[in-house]
């Protein structure tokens, strides 16, 4: 964890009573209306997290690489202050909607023919469970890194459904000024989902924020009609000697677009095919509600990731908000559509997610349009860095946390108990949310679950002994929180423990790691076998048998000369969703180290070195 010399400010946030935080003081602002939740607190500091270069895509442009991040999206922000503060130019998330629902991935064996029950299964992916109002502080504090990475003219959407969109926009509004609200987007599509009880629910909403100034706004991008055709654009445009346009012998005035606001008249100049289309079309902007379909499931662009997002949304939201070299950034990626878009309209992107599956299904998607791309000629792709934050790479999974962790730290699950999770050695244990640092807002359950008649009688019996012992178990946590739980429960006295994942990983085992053996011969590098132990387990509970390991394989990729640090793959053997690896590759004459990362279909990878 960082020092304290490493807190950066993040300048005040109105709040709804007084407190004080790191030094600065609140004070309830008269007229102001605010969002209130059990828990709230302001978040005016945070701490610098470490980031460490895993791997290496492609070539460096202009001084500038793509980046994805894998770690808790707050301390991945607070990793990006230090350079990227007030750089960011548009900001597109889609957070968690507090959907009371796991998220699954369907997984299915490659290249089978015939598909049966047994060879496919879900994994979770994530769990979008939210205790009390732990969601709003999470997203309360998220927003407010946000606005501090967005430039002064920057922008943010944020993407979410009717359970939370009413809460969102409070909070949009108290962290970047109700001012600054600039529209809220229908996006309308078909389901087949019905509901007997009310109307059939076929729209989310994406709510538009500026931070300060005005932020790009390319409207002729996203004007509703198709382009004309040049010769109706050479029938009907005449230019006098002043550089104004003329339609049928009238000239057009100075803002032609009926609806349109602070036009420039360069624009007028460099734009005369869509002065004079919308002039005959009568003007007709994009509106605010957008009327676009899920992509079908045989789209090339479905990656089969839960919640993913169709690229011709994200196409309007990045033309109409940004300019090609602006960078944009979305920390709740998911299936990388943002940056799978931002990456084919020239933009550049800075991305992140806690789920390794997202970061797989991102950089095999980027590493298909950087191939694509490059086929084509012309300008040369920017290449992307894939990073750890805070040394994030305990769990492949935050969905089976839990599960994992019970079974790591051989506690004794309580089935009955609402608020504990086991016990382990005499001490009850919390096992905190792991998706994100643990804080004091996390206490909230524990502190009003517990029986303080209990406490009572126990303190009564043996003044001098705790009531209680527990033990809490997190990833990342504030100091001061063992501290905090003793001191909400005075006069009694609780022994509490703190394992932080974090910090004591290197002495616990999650998961049986994966094998893989590799040769070299006759110039080729061979895998001669692959045993993805964690996959093979939930295989054989499906009474799946698989004859060959490359049908458990999502990726290989090949570095032939292998620093020791930092993988940086020549070799990409991204298959086609139906095709296997080919598990054999020529070794190029100056080959040196080689290593191999192998990726199975759970997004868990292997990783191996052998000399040329």
């Amino acid at each position: 964890m960082a020092d304290e010399q490493d807190k950066m400010d993040l300048g005040p946030v109105p709040a709804g009573e007084v407190s004080s935080v790191e030094g600065f003081k609140f004070q309830p602002i008269k007229g102001y209306p605010m969002l209130n939740w059990r828990g709230k607190r302001p978040f005016t500091s945070t701490q610098f997290y470490p980031a460490q270069l895993k791997e290496t895509y492609g070539e460096e442009v202009d001084g500038w690489r793509n980046k994805i991040f894998w770690g808790d999206n707050l301390q991945v922000m607070s990793h990006l202050l230090k350079g990227f503060r007030g750089k960011v130019k548009l900001a597109y998330i889609d957070p968690p909607f507090d959907s009371k629902a796991d998220y699954r991935k369907k997984i299915e064996l490659r290249g089978k023919t015939v598909q049966n029950s047994s060879g496919n299964f879900e994994e979770k992916q994530y769990t979008d469970l939210w205790a009390n109002d732990e969601y709003l502080q999470f997203m309360f504090e998220r927003l407010v890194l946000l606005r501090e990475l967005l430039a002064e003219d920057g922008a943010i959407y944020l993407h979410c459904d009717y359970r939370k969109s009413h809460q969102l926009r409070c909070l949009l509004d108290e962290v970047f000024g109700e001012a600054n609200f600039l529209n809220s987007i229908v996006w309308s599509f078909t389901t087949r989902s019905s509901i007997k009880t009310s109307w059939k629910r076929t729209h989310h909403d994406i709510h538009f924020y500026k931070k300060k100034d005005n932020p790009v706004y390319n409207w002729d991008e996203e004007v509703v009609m198709e382009p004309l055709s040049e010769s109706t654009i050479k029938k009907y445009r005449l230019e006098d000697e002043n550089g104004r346009y003329r339609l049928n012998g009238r000239f057009i005035k100075d803002s032609p677009v009926k609806g349109a606001k602070d036009v420039d008249p360069k624009w007028e100049k460099t734009h005369p095919e869509l002065v004079v289309r919308d002039y005959l079309r009568g003007g007709k902007v994009a509106g605010d509600v957008f009327e676009i379909d899920i992509e079908n499931q045989m789209s090339n662009n479905r990656t089969n990731y839960p919640t993913q997002k169709p690229e011709e949304l994200l196409h309007k939201l990045i033309t109409a908000s940004s300019n090609p070299d602006d960078i944009v950034f979305d920390c709740f990626m998911g299936s990388g559509t943002t940056q799978a878009v931002a990456c084919k309209l020239g933009r550049r992107f800075i991305g992140a997610d806690i789920n390794l599956g997202s970061i797989q299904t991102t950089t095999k998607r980027l590493i298909g349009i950087m191939e694509s791309q490059n086929d084509l000629g012309g300008q040369e792709t920017i290449g992307f860095d894939v990073y750890n934050v805070n040394n994030y790479d305990v769990f492949r999974n935050p969905g089976e946390a839990k599960e994992l962790l019970i079974a790591a730290l051989e506690i004794q699950p309580i089935e009955t108990s609402s608020i504990y999770d086991g016990e382990k050695d005499g001490r009850l244990v919390k096992i905190m949310p792991v998706n994100r640092i643990a804080t004091k807002a996390d206490l909230s359950e524990l502190i009003a679950g517990f029986d303080y008649k209990a406490f009572q009688r126990r303190q009564n019996s043996n003044p001098n002994q705790p009531v209680e012992k527990i033990l809490l178990v997190c990833m990342g946590h504030e100091p001061d929180l063992k501290a905090q739980l003793e001191f909400e429960v005075k006069p009694h006295k609780i022994d509490v423990e703190v394992v932080d994942i974090l910090r004591d990983k290197s002495q616990l085992e999650f998961k049986r790691d994966s094998e893989a053996r590799l040769a070299i011969k006759d110039g080729h590098l061979e895998i001669e076998r692959f045993y993805p132990m964690n996959l093979l387990q939930k295989l054989s509970l499906q009474k799946e048998q698989v004859t060959d390991w490359r049908e458990m394989v999502e990726s290989i990729m090949v570095d032939w000369n292998y620093d020791g640090a930092i993988l940086q793959p020549v070799e990409l053997d991204v298959p086609e969703k139906n095709d296997l690896v080919s598990g054999r590759y020529k070794v190029p004459e100056k080959a040196g180290t080689v290593r191999v990362k192998i990726t199975d279909l759970l997004s868990e990878s292997w990783e191996g070195s052998i000399d040329a």
